[in-house]
């Protein structure tokens, strides 16, 4: 046998894939524009939720995969749409302005949460009650100042005259625009997995998430390190919340607070893959689309004529039947199956 042919083939280089995915991404609105004449508008929105929902669930893998289960994000995704259209409607502050607000507010009420379960060693399901109850709390708040809040109902931002201005961060009638804002988004999510994953704090909380004392034995500060990503995770999901609220220009207890929420980013982030960089993107993919479709499926058949509003909850139904599936079957999501059966396929190969 020759020499060449022993030679081994060399691939694609990731940076050479990384750049490719890059200009295909941002060659999206382009390709929409000309591939789908007439309806680039609806697929540039269901796009633009994707990222910006990618964003928070990633936001909130920073947390679950080091064992830190929350269903308080709902709240931090809601503190942070609801303070920036508070000061902007009511104080005219400019939401470049808002947003630093709503997440520094978000960040304090998770670490106030926080600190006393992690000094305290309150984990697993307790944490999670704990976190629960503060969902709740900030959604009795936002439908009981219903003067400012609109209350169950919710309430809009005002509108920028002629629907675009760079100071009240509105670009509604350009989805262009609001496309590249939410990629950006989404990209930043991404570095910020990465920086947490290559630090020192990634194997202080993989300790942690082992064995707290053996870890603190070691020197680990298991509280500073807990709380840490807690702040980085809540101020996330709070960024995404007041981009998602800019971009739909309608806030309220239900889309963009509480348990619901709560639950949809759980599912969201398990079903696409926890501990991967692009689970929580999958998973986005996964739900928004997955939303869609019933939504379609549920008016196209006549269900909400007969059955009300109990046909809204069937998308969360579904959805929890979903997350047990996962959860027993494929407890590394969608993403992290496909990448161990490759790994498996690849050790097993000659």
């Amino acid at each position: 046998m020759s020499r060449v042919a022993l030679r081994p083939t060399r691939g694609i280089p990731p940076l050479a894939w990384s750049a490719l995915g890059a200009a295909a991404l941002l060659a999206v609105p382009i390709l929409i524009r000309y591939g789908a004449p007439g309806s680039e508008r609806y697929y540039l929105h269901i796009l633009i939720q994707i990222l910006i929902w990618s964003f928070i669930y990633t936001g909130w893998s920073l947390m679950g995969r080091f064992g830190l289960t929350s269903l308080g994000h709902g709240a931090f995704t809601g503190i942070g749409a609801y303070t920036t259209v508070l000061l902007w409607n009511v104080a005219g502050l400019s939401p470049w302005l808002g947003i630093p607000v709503g997440i520094g507010l978000a960040t304090a009420a998770a670490l106030l949460v926080a600190y006393p379960c992690f000094s305290l060693r309150i984990t697993g399901h307790y944490f999670a009650l704990m976190t629960l109850a503060l969902t709740e709390f900030v959604r009795l708040c936002i439908v009981g100042w219903r003067d400012y809040t609109g209350g169950s109902l919710g309430t809009q931002p005002q509108r920028a005259p002629g629907g675009v201005s760079i100071t009240a961060l509105q670009f509604e009638p350009d989805r262009v625009l609001s496309y590249y804002i939410a990629l950006a988004l989404w990209a930043l999510g991404l570095w910020m997995w990465l920086r947490v994953d290559r630090s020192m704090d990634r194997y202080a909380l993989d300790a942690a998430s082992q064995d707290e004392e053996a870890a603190a034995s070691v020197g680990v500060d298991v509280t500073r390190e807990k709380l840490k990503i807690t702040g980085l995770s809540a101020a996330m999901c709070a960024l995404g919340g007041a981009v998602y609220g800019q971009y739909q220009m309608y806030i309220g207890p239900d889309t963009i607070a509480g348990l619901g929420v709560s639950l949809n980013i759980v599912f969201g982030t398990i079903a696409g893959g926890l501990s991967v960089l692009l689970g929580p993107t999958v998973g986005a993919v996964f739900t928004q689309l997955l939303s869609e479709v019933l939504r379609v499926a549920v008016q196209g058949s006549g269900l909400t004529a007969q059955l009300g509003s109990a046909a809204l909850a069937l998308d969360t139904a579904i959805y929890g039947a979903l997350l047990i599936f996962f959860i027993i079957y494929m407890p590394k999501g969608i993403l992290g199956t496909i990448l161990e059966a490759r790994r498996r396929r690849r050790a097993g190969a000659p």
